[in-house]
């Protein structure tokens, strides 16, 4: 139908372009949309599938760029250039038809296709449950027969005239029965009255079997209509659907479904899908067929453009080739209705029709277009060390900080009137003019840029730096920050960016400057310390090789240093200096002389005055530690100057100890043939052993594991000892400046040892030569093939792990501290058994950075009061005091809806100080968890050769535990008080079965010879038991070893007991790894592991028995109903593993783009479902600043009540 142009024109002047701005609303809401309301937001309809005019370069007339319908490609320009300028504003050409307006128009104009016949949209036929087979009562793949042209449905079936053709059948069936009967003997019409039954039964069947809404095939249709084509109606196509989606009344629907649903004692899934989408329909005022198309909407040009390549080729969005399709195949059907042509080339045409609009779909819109956008102003250069590098600092070559600053020199080239023009300023910039590099060094002396290198695991993967400029080619980096970046020098890339606004540069200079991140967020430990040579020279500045009988003495530290600066005494030489007591850094030192060496006196001059005197020698844990202290003393802020006095320190002395090493200075101990000759006659004699019978081969393979075991061990103490303790080897082992230790040496020197094999066994072979050796063939296949899986696993591990912290980002990704305090009083305790069990050696960091629930006492003393902060201090002294258990602020208790409060949080690690309004607490946590996950190992051990567990550990057993699959080796938890009456062991299995002491029917199991039920608890035969026949058990107690399963725990235990076993279990997986992870950060992903309820009593609410929705909104709910009077509803709490928690998140557009797209927006498109924005990723996904840290909107925040 093709509009006339005085309606186009009428209709433009009645509807101005909006261009809504991300500001201008705080919520989207998506429904299904009718064809009425498409035509409503259409300028104009597409007839032609041409998009621009080759010759000319402009849009076809009426076609998919059409300039009438979307507007004008040049601004206030018409199409024919009558009217120009925008002085003609809001004018409708009368020769072309173009409004004369602004071409940015472009971006929202929409227009529609008038489809000649109705196509049925495919989300809300094929997405899991079909809408349309929902509301219809029929399966999918019977609804699709009908619309795709292979089967018909019967829309009407004809009582009348069906109870005539039964009474017809009756007759005749009668009559010929009578005619059988009188034939005489003989008469071959005797043998027809089985076949007479039969016939009779069958068509009586076919008659019985018509009924509306049966879909029957083409044949069958053909035979049916030939018999009994009077007696009803049946049609092909989406217009039976559609009609008979309109003939549905959905408030009397409703009615019969919800009185069907209330009689069903048992969870009914059919009839609930059905209830709900009903309802949804209902609530949003949606009539079921406008889930057909009889109207196509048609997305504004500049949202599918077409872009000219060099060489005058065109690229164009996917979107125009499939909307082109639909334009050519709804001409022809057109044309071909028109035409009168035959029902099946119609009926062909208009299948192709539907498979065209199937085709367009939304796919890969939100991962590729909308949550990664690309970004100008960036670079991207391998990087190399720049030792001289204050820590803020990164040196830039020239020519790419000329490319990225090019705007801002730009401007300055012409505001000096150095250039009149940009394009004379370019041509200066690109002619490298010497006022263009002395303008480059002002514009960049207050800006600040962002490093970033790939994979972004955390926070401090993108930190600030002020730039230097540099020659060459390459990045500089200072060389601390290389363990924030996980960077190291060996062809590494960086890319950097320019934050172009002054906000944005302010927040580069006050939160993202490298000399601000300096704590790791996940642990709160330090992250930009000295490493490699740094630590060499620190260590070797700082050792004292001998020590003296009689140091020399000095007045004060700076004597001993002038007296070394004038070759008085060496800077390694043990000496003694007077000392001031009343100094903090004396302080606690009764002797009034120290014995110490100049060099420690130097380390200790580059720190505050206020630390204790640091007489060790420095390695790692130690310059760790005295990092930890200044920071905690100076605070950040203050902090990087010591840093970068440290690193001046380290590569000078490095330098000035001249020390290297060769292979010569390994010496391959002599003893090393005969402590191997020696095992080899054991493990002959164990062999010999085995032989006769005396030892298994498990039992024979582990001790011979055993014996080489302890070979090793001999050989790496026999290579140490046999080494000058002054060599270079034995000093950059003892500095830990690299990862060398005792075995490393032995590995080089005397013997590389046992290898492991692919499957993570050892091998019971050694390999007997040493690196320095050389390893002979076989010796080289062994250990190699350990090895290569190794760097397989390691590939693997890391996308395994990006694959989790993608996954907990969009579970956590909402959670922002956004209120002070939701006066919680319930707490999490923290005891100190339960802290051993996850390997958590420290109890002082279980309990440090978070605020006390409750008063923390031993005795009389009170350590911390209620409401205080829990400091390092104080968690020391408290740990020392031997206190069990303190009850804390935690996050999985806290109140707030929809975010954390300040006061649940506690410290932010990553500054070592109270979290700030508006941090996006859940992103850190899901960073904190998914960064160390590439130290995980992949495997499943098989310990000592034997199988003796199947438990899994490393990353798999995280991903267990946080998709809640069930768990591999699964331990048992008594459901159920009883007592132990039998173990039993049946194949693979032992079976454990309790006598429970209540009279009650166990769930699962049988019935004993007394006559009672058992309880039975199979579990892997390789489990051991904690239980033996005859003990008592209680609910909830543990049966056996191996992992519980979680929803087990919250069945018979409850919420807080599961939640706390999910922490202490990924917590004992990262400390075997040395990971160090917080219990904040695993607190945040189990309280949105444990969001959702499910309701189980609706009361007087309109949600469903049996619907599952988030607890704040469950909670809101029952106090709105309380208010006025009414029933609440009843719930029970889900624990869901995070992939579905991250599928079911409030918001749509969340959740839409973490995984199955089309069925959450299905969901949402019938339920009317609202997204308030209150995530990051929807808000990144429109466009608006994400509302966390700088961008958080103060506004007031609701608080819960306390549930359990």
């Amino acid at each position: 139908m093709k509009q006339k142009p005085d309606i186009q024109s009428k209709k433009h002047e009645e509807r101005k372009p909006s261009m809504m701005g991300v500001y201008d609303f705080d919520a989207l809401k998506l429904m299904l949309a009718s064809s009425d309301e498409i035509l409503s937001w259409s300028y104009g309809e597409v007839l032609k599938p041409e998009t621009i005019n080759y010759r000319t370069q402009r849009p076809e007339k009426d076609g998919l760029f059409s300039e009438r319908i979307f507007g004008p490609t040049k601004d206030y320009e018409c199409y024919c250039g009558k009217y120009k300028k925008v002085r003609w504003r809001g004018v409708v050409c009368d020769r072309c038809g173009v409004e004369v307006t602004n071409s940015i128009v472009r971006r929202e104009r929409m227009g529609h296709i008038t489809l000649a016949a109705s196509c049925v949209h495919i989300w809300f036929l094929r997405s899991i449950p079909s809408r349309i087979g929902l509301l219809l009562d029929i399966p999918v793949n019977q609804v699709e027969k009908v619309v795709y042209y292979t089967g018909y449905i019967i829309t009407n079936v004809d009582a009348k005239a069906r109870a005539g053709v039964l009474k017809e059948l009756d007759q005749e069936y009668a009559t010929k029965v009578k005619q059988i009967k009188a034939a005489k003997k003989g008469d071959p019409r005797k043998q027809d009255i089985s076949n007479l039954d039969a016939s009779f039964k069958k068509a009586k069947e076919e008659v019985t079997g018509l009924a509306a809404l049966k879909v029957i095939s083409e044949v069958e249709y053909q035979y049916l209509a030939m018999r009994y084509g009077h007696m009803f109606d049946a049609q092909t196509g989406s217009e039976p659907i559609i009609e008979l989606l309109k003939r549905i009344d959905l408030k009397k629907l409703y009615d019969e479904l919800s009185v069907q649903y209330a009689k069903t004692k048992v969870f009914n899934k059919k009839i609930f899908q059905r209830l709900r989408a009903v309802r949804s329909l209902l609530n949003n005022n949606i009539r079921p067929e406008s889930m057909f198309f009889s109207v196509l909407p048609v997305l504004p040009p500049d949202l599918r453009p077409m872009v000219q390549l060099d060489g005058g080729r065109f690229a164009s969005s996917d979107l125009n080739d499939l909307y082109r399709r639909i334009i050519n195949r709804n001409n022809r059907l057109k044309k071909l209705i028109e035409l009168s042509s035959p029902e099946v080339i119609i009926r062909n045409e208009k299948r192709m029709l539907q498979e065209a609009v199937d085709a367009l779909s939304k796919t890969g819109r939100f991962r590729q277009n909308l949550l990664g956008k690309r970004v100008d102003y960036s670079g991207r250069s391998v990087i190399v060390v720049g030792p001289e590098l204050k820590l803020y600092e990164c040196g830039i070559p020239k020519v790419m900080a000329l490319e990225i600053f090019k705007p801002f020199v730009v401007h300055e080239l012409v505001a000096r009137e150095l250039a009149h023009n940009m394009k004379a300023a370019a041509k200066m910039i690109d002619d490298q003019d010497e006022q263009v590099w002395q303008i480059l060094e002002e514009v960049i002396q207050d800006k600040y840029v962002l490093l970033n290198r790939a994979p972004t695991l955390h926070r401090i993967s993108v930190q600030a730096f002020k730039p230097i400029l540099i020659g060459g080619l390459s990045i500089q980096i200072p060389p601390m920050v290389c363990s924030a970046f996980n960077a190291d020098f060996d062809g590494d890339m960086m890319a950097i960016h320019l934050p172009l606004s002054e906000e944005a540069q302010r927040e580069s200079r006050e939160i993202m400057l490298s000399s601000l991140n300096l704590l790791k967020p996940s642990a709160g430990i330090p992250i930009t310390e000295p490493t490699k040579d740094m630590r060499l020279g620190l260590y070797w500045l700082t050792a004292v090789p001998v020590e003296t009988e009689t140091p020399q003495a000095f007045g004060s530290p700076a004597e001993a240093l002038y007296a070394y600066e004038v070759g008085m005494v060496g800077l390694r030489d043990q000496i003694k200096i007077q000392i001031d007591p009343a100094l903090p850094r004396f302080a606690g030192i009764k002797d009034p002389y120290l014995v110490t060496s100049v060099g420690r006196v130097i380390f200790n001059n580059i720190l505050p005055a206020e630390l204790p005197f640091v007489n060790s020698v420095i390695n790692k844990g130690l310059a760790r530690k005295v990092i930890a202290d200044f920071i905690s003393l100076l605070g950040v802020e203050r902090s990087y100057e010591i840093l970068d006095s440290m690193k001046s320190l380290g590569f000078l002395y490095a330098t000035k100890s001249g020390i290297s090493w060769g292979m010569d200075d390994l010496v391959t101990p002599p003893e090393k043939y005969a402590i191997i000759a020696e095992a080899k006659l054991k493990i002959t004699q164990n062999n010999d052993q085995f032989a006769q019978g005396f030892v298994s081969e498990a039992e024979r393979k582990q001790k011979a594991i055993n014996i080489w075991q302890a070979v090793e061990k001999t050989l790496a103490e026999t290579t140490v000892k046999h080494l000058d303790q002054n060599s270079p080897a034995v000093i950059i082992m003892k500095s830990d400046a690299s990862k060398a230790n005792q075995l490393t040496l032995k590995q080089m020197a005397t013997m590389k040892g046992l290898v492991t094999d692919p499957s993570g066994g050892i091998v019971e072979i050694p390999v007997e030569s040493s690196y320095k050796e050389g390893l002979n063939s076989l010796e080289y296949f062994t250990s190699l093939h350990g090895s290569r899986k190794g760097l397989v696993d390691t590939a693997l591990r890391t996308s395994e792990a990006g694959y989790l912290t993608r996954r907990l980002v969009d579970v956590a990704q909402d959670m922002v501290i956004i209120e002070e305090d939701c006066k919680d009083a319930v707490g999490r305790v923290i005891s100190r058994v339960r802290a051993q069990k996850a390997g958590d050696a420290n109890f002082a960091d279980k309990i440090f950075s978070r605020i006390a629930a409750e008063d923390v006492v031993s005795g009389k003393t009170v350590f911390v009061k209620r409401g205080e902060m829990i400091t390092k201090e104080k968690a020391d002294v408290i740990d020392k005091a031997g206190v069990e258990r303190v009850r804390i602020r935690s996050i999985l208790s806290c109140q707030t809806r929809f975010g954390i409060c300040r006061t649940c949080y506690g410290y932010d690690l990553g500054y070592n100080n109270m979290v700030r309004m508006g941090t996006a607490v859940g992103i850190v946590a899901a960073q904190s968890i998914g960064e160390p996950g590439t130290q995980l190992t992949l495997r499943t051990f098989h310990g000592g050769g034997a199988a003796v567990s199947d438990i899994t550990q490393g990353l798999p057993r995280v991903e267990e535990v946080l998709e809640l699959h069930p768990p591999k080796g699964k331990g048992a938890l008594a459901r159920h008080a009883g007592i132990i009456a039998e173990i039993e062991e049946i194949g693979n299995e032992k079976i454990i079965k309790i006598q429970p002491t209540k009279d009650r029917k166990a769930k699962t199991g049988r019935r004993s010879k007394l006559g009672s039920t058992l309880d039975e608890y199979p579990i892997s035969i390789n489990l051991d038991t904690l239980i033996k026949e005859g003990d008592k058990v209680e609910a909830g107690q543990r049966l056996s070893e191996g992992s519980l399963d979680i929803k087990d725990i919250l069945m018979t235990l409850g919420k807080r007991a599961a939640e706390e076993y999910m922490i202490q279990e990924i917590k004992k997986i990262y400390n075997l790894q040395g990971a160090d992870i917080n219990d904040k950060h695993l607190e945040v992903i189990a309280r949105q592991m444990f969001s959702l309820v499910r309701v189980v009593e609706s009361g007087d609410s309109e949600y469903l028995r049996g619907e599952i929705l988030h607890r704040s909104r469950f909670f809101a709910l029952n106090e709105t109903l309380k208010a006025q009077k009414k029933k609440p509803a009843r719930a029970i709490q889900l624990v869901v593993g995070v992939s579905n928690v991250a599928l079911a998140a409030e918001g749509f557009l969340a959740a839409a783009s973490f995984q199955n797209v089309v069925r959450i927006l299905t969901e949402a498109a019938i339920d009317g479902r609202v997204d308030s924005l209150r995530g990051l990723k929807e808000n990144v996904i429109i466009g608006k600043l994400i509302p966390a840290g700088t961008g958080l909107d103060k506004e007031p925040v609701e608080v819960l009540g306390v549930a359990e």
